[in-house]
């Protein structure tokens, strides 16, 4: 069944023929909307390959795939204000350790769902890439605990 105008009266990006970029980070541009299938268990995966954010010390850019996989509860992330939200560290200047956690707070707060990782694999400088990995299960949910920690490493 379609979605209802109600449905989406929050989603604000997402067919608006005017994309402001913010220049700044901001995770205030992040929208979600209902998830119809919350007694489905089901992995949603975002693949952005097109990170980019500073170094605080050099002010060098840092180039990265990132990978978001989640496991809804009642809301989803609509994808147009992820673009948007991800775009916001273009300016951004924090270590890659720091942005994957920052990812994963934000989308946690946002929507509050089941189980989510956010990976960074980060393009070599220096000779070394670096792959930061942080996720988050829902306090009481079956992806608590060992499955949490099996999936983090």
């Amino acid at each position: 069944m379609p979605r209802n105008t109600q449905e989406l009266k929050n989603i604000t990006h997402l067919g608006n023929n005017k994309t402001d970029y913010l220049n700044t980070y901001s995770p205030n541009v992040l929208e979600a909307f209902c998830n119809k299938y919350e007694e489905n268990d089901y992995m949603v995966e975002l693949l952005c390959t097109e990170f980019t954010s500073l170094c605080p010390k050099t002010g060098q850019p840092d180039f990265a795939t990132i990978e978001i996989r989640y496991i809804p509860d009642k809301l989803l992330v609509e994808s147009k204000s992820l673009k948007l939200y991800l775009f916001s560290f273009r300016n951004h200047g924090d270590f890659h350790e720091d942005c994957i956690n920052i990812i994963s707070k934000d989308l946690v707060k946002l929507l509050s769902p089941k189980y989510i990782e956010v990976v960074g694999k980060f393009v070599p400088r220096g000779g070394i890439a670096i792959y930061p990995r942080a996720n988050w299960a829902k306090s009481g949910s079956i992806y608590d605990g060992d499955f949490a920690r099996q999936r983090l490493f």
